[in-house]
């Protein structure tokens, strides 16, 4: 990624989310850190906002106009807040399947809508979402999390199209499983060396970030490791 690009990294108090930020700054990106969660990682950014709501659409927007404020525009969303929930639909709650709508699309929808009007006057405006390998074929328990994940892919193939006139460009990681402390905690027979590293995902979504990846949009671009 070119240096002095501004990105911004949404769910960055996060195992992936941290990861990116440190790979943008590596890059020699100014990065700008946004989180619900309070506690941000020493040393990473220029600027760390905890305590934002990105499922509320004003919250979302002042975050988005502090950063470009700060760092005088933004180049690059790259929307890695969300979460998970498996559960049966027997065993679990309705309820669910809109809160994790809420986590997944609607907090992608309201900073991807906070950053348009900076991201359009970037000479290569990005937005990366973080979608789901599984939201392809799902399995028992992942339904709401993997309609979600639908829904994230969609909004990234409808915002490319109407944004292919703008210079901005939008694309989405699809990971299989993830190398998370709390993958391993939950999976402790399985084999890690097959899941994807956060590293090696925040290296594809830096190169979607990047002005090399400008013939790119609209893509879901499966990163599965070898599950």
């Amino acid at each position: 990624m070119a240096g002095g690009r501004v990105v911004v990294v949404t769910g960055a108090f996060g195992v992936l989310g941290s990861a990116v930020a440190k790979a943008a700054v590596a890059s020699g990106a100014r990065v700008a850190l946004v989180d619900f969660a309070q506690e941000a990682p020493a040393g990473v950014g220029e600027m760390a906002l905890g305590g934002v709501d990105l499922a509320d659409t004003a919250a979302a927007e002042g975050a988005l106009k502090a950063v470009a404020d700060k760092l005088g525009g933004i180049d690059a969303l790259l929307n890695i807040a969300g979460g998970f929930r498996w559960e049966t639909l027997e065993g679990g709650s309705v309820d669910n399947w809109s809160q994790l709508y809420r986590l997944n699309v609607v907090t992608a929808a309201n900073a991807s809508r906070a950053a348009l009007p900076y991201l359009k006057k970037s000479a290569h405006g990005r937005i990366v979402n973080v979608g789901s390998a599984a939201a392809l074929k799902s399995g028992m328990g992942m339904g709401a999390y993997a309609a979600s994940k639908s829904g994230v892919h969609r909004l990234t193939e409808s915002l490319a199209e109407e944004l292919k006139g703008d210079n901005v460009t939008v694309n989405a990681v699809l990971p299989s499983i993830i190398d998370t402390p709390v993958n391993r905690a939950d999976m402790p027979e399985a084999d890690f060396k097959t899941w994807v590293a956060p590293a090696d995902l925040a290296k594809v979504i830096l190169f979607l970030a990047s002005p090399d990846a400008s013939p790119v949009t609209g893509a879901l671009v499966p990163v599965t490791g070898r599950v």
